[in-house]
C-alpha cells in the first residue's frame, strides 16, 4: 500500500483527500502546517507528497525547495488555489512532479498521483482489481469482462473502480460524489444515478444493485 502524506491546511480540503485516497486503497497521514510537512517529508518514508502551497509556518515553496536541497526524491504533487501560470512555472521548477489547482475532483488527483508512482517506480506488471468476471487495470485503464474489453469514460472507469475496491458493500451517493466529482459539487445533484445508470448498460445491470435509500452495490 502506497503511503501518501497529504500537507493541507484546510481541514475540510484534508479531510476530503484523505477520505477519497483511503477509498482508492492509499495509506495517508496529514500536516497541517510547513514546519510539520517538512518534519515528515524528511523521515517517514512516503511514496508521494500532495503538498499545498498556502501552508502556515512554511509555505509550499520553502517545503519543496528544502526537502529538494537535501535530496528528498519523492514526488510531490502541488495543491494550489493561485490559478496562476508563474505559481504553476514555479512550483515545477522548484521540483514538483505534477500540480493540481483548486477546486479540483478527487478523481482527477488519483490519475495524476497514478500517474507520479508509476513514473517513480520501477518497471511492473500492471495493476489488476477483479471481482465477479469484471478486470479494472489501473495502469493501462482497460476493463474486461472475461475477454471483452469494455470502454469507460474516465467517471465511469472511477465509479467502477470504487465499486470493485470495496465489493459486496453498500457505498452511498455522497461517498461516490465525493471520490467522483470532488467536494465543490452539488450535494442535490441526480448526476451520480445517470452514471451508474450508464455503467450499467456498458457492464450488465444485473452488476450494480440499488439499495433503497442507502445507495450501490456490487454484489
Amino acid at each position: 500500500m502506497s503511503r501518501i502524506l497529504v500537507a493541507e491546511d484546510d481541514p475540510h480540503v484534508a479531510s476530503f483527500v484523505q477520505k477519497g485516497l483511503q477509498a482508492a486503497g492509499y495509506s495517508t497521514e496529514h500536516a497541517a502546517d510547513g514546519e510539520t510537512a517538512l518534519f515528515l517529508a524528511r523521515a517517514s518514508g512516503f511514496d508521494l507528497i500532495i503538498l499545498d502551497i498556502g501552508l502556515p509556518l512554511l509555505d509550499g515553496f520553502e517545503v519543496l525547495a528544502q526537502i529538494r536541497g537535501e535530496g528528498v526524491s519523492t514526488p510531490v504533487i502541488v495543491l494550489t488555489a493561485r490559478d496562476s501560470a508563474l505559481d504553476t512555472v514555479a512550483g515545477l521548477e522548484g521540483g514538483a512532479n505534477d500540480y493540481v489547482t483548486k477546486p479540483f475532483h478527487v478523481a482527477e488527483l488519483i490519475a495524476r498521483i497514478r500517474l507520479r508512482l508509476v513514473d517513480h517506480a520501477p518497471a511492473t506488471g500492471g495493476a489488476v482489481i477483479e471481482h465477479g468476471g469484471l478486470s479494472l487495470d489501473l495502469h493501462s485503464r482497460r476493463v474486461r469482462i472475461g475477454d471483452e474489453i469494455v470502454e469507460l469514460t474516465a467517471r465511469e472507469f472511477a465509479i467502477l473502480e470504487v465499486f470493485l475496491r470495496h465489493p459486496d458493500r453498500v457505498i452511498s451517493r455522497e461517498q461516490l460524489l465525493n471520490h467522483v466529482w470532488g467536494y465543490n459539487f452539488d450535494p442535490g445533484s441526480n448526476v451520480v444515478d445517470v452514471y451508474v445508470r450508464a455503467l450499467r448498460g456498458k457492464i450488465g445491470a444485473a452488476r450494480i444493485e440499488t439499495i433503497r435509500g442507502a445507495g450501490y452495490r456490487l454484489p
